[in-house]
């Protein structure tokens, strides 16, 4: 493996950017400090008048790896990743068939292993009949992020709305339960009255299906199964205003038993945007009225929000071009999450401190990720090179989707991903991929 010197870089890490010089050393940071002379061989980098990251840590991902791989594959996705700045990922059950055995979930590690740029790890699937099954994760808590619940729709059979196996899940799983909180039965009430006006239902139409009412219930029930049992609790995607009454800032991150999530895309959409993008930001839960996205910064600068993902979910162009009912629901985002969020540092509204901190350290935390999402001596080399001068302008050349479409086609960010390190493996440099390496296993301190 190649060592590596990165000269006079502004490493942004912990609250703080100093500059100073980093030395990798067989897959880890092995100095941090000025003027450092390795005394053995190296390959130098210039810093200078660049950004050194922690690799953002993704803990929502769908890669569609196994059974839907006309979308995308766990290969095409962690290439997309990491030249976006994200070095790890955590990936979604709702695969063909579902992840809802051991043995299934194993399979898609193995399918990584082989093939993920990207550091990875996969949550295990929950059903209505399953939970006997899920709770063998018990089991594996330190190699395994966590157990899923849809408790809204999802493909096949995900949805969990059975109240005893809901109750069996929070009172006996051991490792962290993340959620997607959207009330079903709302849901389909909202679309029959819609249904009954007589006329075509439209992508607008999305966050009034799937509106307010629907999130906050639903996460309030997750909530209140959680405090019943003292349960791990992290609730994905948050997107209403309302919903922020349940979450606190009263506590530091690492005491928190119930956590909150925030997607790039419902910071940067509203429901204003359907008019011009219609299906290709039709997503669940939905993209909702301007008031819920200034909540949501709000919540997220205060810390009621813990960290951002993207819930990236990548469809063809085809599978979105359907009717509004027929279209299908989700966003490719990994590639640009990094990008969209420095064009909001460069708007002045977050620090990159703050960025760093809900895109890499506060996930490692929420997730007890051993050795990874800080810039420290020992830990993995996991790192994102950013040039703030250098504009990227997206575009179907340089998509990397399997899925090869963005909602964000067309859009200048601010800057530029230049080199991407994962376990000390220069993954990606100025455009070019080094494949010849690839991701590792997360594990988990618990």
């Amino acid at each position: 493996m190649e060592n590596y010197l990165i000269k006079n870089v502004s490493i942004v890490n912990e609250g703080r950017v100093i500059n100073s010089d980093l030395l990798i050393k067989n897959g880890r940071i092995d100095k941090i400090a000025a003027n450092i002379q390795p005394a053995f061989l190296v390959k130098e980098i210039n810093g200078e008048g660049k950004y050194l990251l922690p690799g953002a840590i993704d803990d929502q991902v769908h890669f569609r790896e196994p059974g839907l791989t006309h979308k995308a594959t766990i290969y095409t996705e962690a290439k997309a990743a990491v030249a976006g700045g994200v070095t790890s990922f955590m990936e979604m059950p709702n695969t063909i068939p579902p992840a809802f055995t051991q043995d299934l979930l194993e399979d898609k590690y193995a399918i990584a292993a082989r093939s993920a740029l990207a550091n990875y790890s996969f949550y295990m699937g929950t059903s209505n009949e399953n939970a006997d099954e899920a709770l063998r994760t018990n089991q594996k808590k330190k190699n395994i992020c966590g157990i899923k619940i849809f408790m809204g729709s999802s493909t096949g059979n995900l949805l969990v709305d059975n109240y005893l196996t809901l109750d069996k899940l929070f009172r006996e799983c051991e490792v962290l339960i993340a959620t997607h909180c959207e009330d079903e039965k709302i849901i389909k009430q909202n679309l029959e009255k819609i249904r009954q006006e007589n006329r075509p239902v439209v992508p607008s139409d999305h966050p009034l299906i799937r509106d307010e009412e629907a999130c906050f219930e639903s996460s309030l029930t997750a909530i209140q199964f959680a405090k019943k049992y003292n349960s791990r609790l992290h609730v994905f995607h948050l997107s209403t205003e309302k919903e922020m009454q349940l979450f606190t800032n009263m506590l530091p991150l690492e005491q928190k038993r119930i956590t909150a999530e925030v997607c790039v895309h419902h910071l940067h959409f509203t429901s204003d945007d359907y008019a011009k993008l219609g299906n290709q930001i039709k997503c669940n839960p939905a993209i909702k009225a301007p008031h819920n996205r200034e909540a949501l910064w709000k919540a997220l600068l205060d810390d009621r929000l813990d960290l951002i993902a993207t819930d990236h979910a990548p469809h063809t162009w085809a599978e979105k071009n359907e009717p509004y009912e027929k279209a299908h629901a989700g966003l490719p985002l990994v590639q640009h999450s990094v990008l969209l969020m420095l064009h909001y540092v460069k708007l002045g509204k977050l620090s990159i401190e703050k960025m760093v901190e809900k895109m890499s350290h506060a996930v490692a935390i929420c997730f007890n990720i051993e050795e990874r999402g800080f810039i420290r001596e020992g830990y993995f080399a996991d790192l994102v090179m950013i040039d703030m001068q250098t504009p990227t302008v997206v575009s179907k050349e340089n998509i990397l989707y399997k899925c090869g479409w963005s909602p964000l086609e067309g859009f200048t960010f601010p800057a530029s991903v230049i080199n991407t390190f994962v376990n000390g493996h220069l993954v990606y440099g100025n455009g070019v991929f080094d494949e010849s390496q690839w991701g590792q296993r997360l594990t988990f301190n618990r």
